[in-house]
């Protein structure tokens, strides 16, 4: 089914059903209970995991398959945002138009990068790539402030032409995002008890491109094409001594990387039309390699799980305050309250950095296949349980 071998057809069920569920996984907490301060099924969150997870799946297509680690692509996420935002400008409110247009800039700007900085392998690609982005993310803030809007960042006004929509509400606002009239931002909230479930329009679309994406990412995962991104990166140099040029093979997986890039870049603009330079900023490049790197590079889920991982941690961990700390160690005594909350502030709030790159070292230290390598030996733990308790079972007592 959908050229897919049954393993394959189980892990996209899979999931699709969290990201359809995702409203109901997300928030296992009453919303007046105090650990709803972990609760994250709140539309713009859960549209960041899945976008996010589109520039993690993209990005595991190069440095999962062929080894090339890019410290640049965070450029392609960027030129996507900008190129949506025009379009909105210029054209209409409907995403479609805006998404494609960040598609294709950002194919043709990754198709320019990449020609040059594939000349080269190892931490050299991996410092031209750096320069680039740099390049473009100074660029943004200087030479190109009449495109990109400098530092303030490019977002809609009342003066935008916009030749197939309106250019402002009939309250002299400007107009919502929209897909073919639906607003992104028209969520119904669902109260069962203590719980309130929100359903979000902008979320599920991105919901839905994040399926297409990761399915094609299987696709090209099986195919001969991905094959040969393997052997790229199983020893390259070997191949070239068979007289095969891989250069097309790696130039082709760093635009389809780039593309990749992009969309996730155009959703963003999609969800909150604005694009900032900070989004083509080195630290936005070695997030995504966290994201890889953490889930598990090279596998199909794992990119996913490594975004959502980042992301729950930077919203819900850094909301936490001392306001927070107090509600929950008020039962202390004063002295000791005082001493934990001084420890625990320096690992949430503007410290979260500090408990995620913990946990980064702890996951690549013992499992340096990410988090899919946890999952995977959890699995052979059960079944190794499983198959003693039968066996034990079917030995006749003495």
């Amino acid at each position: 089914m959908l050229g897919l071998n049954k393993k394959d057809l189980t892990l996209l069920g899979v999931v699709a059903a969290l990201v359809i569920f995702a409203p109901f996984i997300l928030n296992p907490f009453p919303a007046d209970s105090a650990m709803s301060q972990f609760n994250a099924g709140y539309p713009d969150l859960m549209q960041r995991f899945v976008i996010f997870g589109i520039f993690a799946i993209g990005f595991n297509i190069l440095f999962g398959l062929t080894g090339y680690l890019s410290f640049g692509h965070a450029a392609f996420l960027g030129v996507g945002s900008y190129s949506a935002v025009w379009m909105f400008k210029l054209l209409s409110m409907n995403v479609i138009p805006a998404i494609l247009l960040a598609v294709v800039v950002s194919g043709l700007f990754a198709l320019l990068i990449g020609f040059v900085s594939l000349r080269r392998s190892g931490i050299y690609f991996s410092i031209l790539t750096l320069a680039f982005a740099q390049m473009s993310f100074n660029l943004a803030y200087s030479v190109l402030t009449p495109i990109t809007n400098g530092e303030t960042g490019l977002q809609l006004s009342l003066d935008d032409p916009r030749i197939l929509g309106e250019a402002a509400t009939a309250t002299g606002g400007i107009p919502a995002t929209s897909f073919f009239g639906l607003e992104m931002r028209a969520t119904e909230t669902l109260n069962l008890g203590g719980w309130a479930f929100q359903f979000n329009a902008g979320y599920y679309l991105c919901a839905l491109v994040m399926m297409i994406a990761f399915y094609l990412s299987i696709r090209i995962f099986r195919s001969p094409f991905g094959l040969m991104l393997r052997a790229v990166k199983s020893n390259q140099q070997r191949m070239n001594y068979t007289g095969l040029n891989t250069r097309p093979y790696t130039l082709a997986a760093f635009v389809i990387s780039g593309m990749y890039a992009g969309l996730a870049g155009g959703l963003l603009a999609s969800m909150d039309p604005l694009a900032g330079a900070e989004r083509m900023q080195w630290t936005a490049s070695g997030e995504v390699v966290l994201m890889t790197i953490l889930g598990g590079a090279g596998t199909l889920i794992g990119p996913v799980l490594g975004a959502g991982f980042i992301k729950y941690f930077e919203n819900i961990f850094s909301k936490i305050n001392d306001n927070v700390l107090h509600q929950w160690f008020h039962a202390l005594p004063d002295g000791l309250e005082s001493i934990v909350i001084w420890v625990a502030e320096h690992f949430v709030g503007s410290g979260w950095h500090l408990t995620l790159g913990l946990l980064f070292m702890l996951v690549v230290t013992f499992l340096p296949g990410g988090l899919v390598e946890g999952g995977q030996r959890l699995s052979r733990l059960r079944r190794r349980r499983d198959g003693g308790d039968k066996a034990t079972q079917s030995t006749p007592a003495e």
